[in-house]
């Protein structure tokens, strides 16, 4: 964030009084809200600081903590390399399935009036 100038706050302050009208003239009221506002100031500035290295380190420790729990969480490597081979054979297996091929002179249609064939002799049970 912007940092905020010390003198910053007393002249925002300064007009919202005027725009209620009262004045502040140069005065001993008037010098002791001048430090305040500038102490203000500076604690917002320290405030604003702290708070922005403080999200850098959670952004840290949180990217940390991340980690961890991938490593964690993780299959072991060994396994994972057993797993992937396994599966690549089992793939290969069901793609030998899909690729057989039927008889000349058989459709899909031809099946499926086979099956209707079927269930038309038997009759239903009730």
């Amino acid at each position: 964030m912007k940092r905020i100038d010390q003198n910053e706050l007393y002249q925002n302050l300064c007009g919202f009084l005027k725009s209620q009208g009262i004045t502040l003239g140069e005065g001993a009221y008037a010098q002791g809200i001048k430090q305040s506002c500038g102490m203000l100031a500076d604690a917002i500035n320290a405030t604003q600081e702290t708070l922005a290295q403080a999200r850098i380190q959670i952004d840290q420790q949180l990217e940390h903590l991340r980690q961890s729990i991938h490593e964690a969480t993780a299959p072991p490597a060994s396994s994972a390399a057993e797993s992937t081979t396994a599966s690549t054979e089992a793939g290969a297996k069901r793609s030998k399935r899909r690729m057989r091929t039927r008889p000349k002179g058989q459709a899909k249609s031809a099946k499926k009036t086979r099956s209707a064939d079927k269930v038309s002799k038997f009759p239903a049970k009730r």
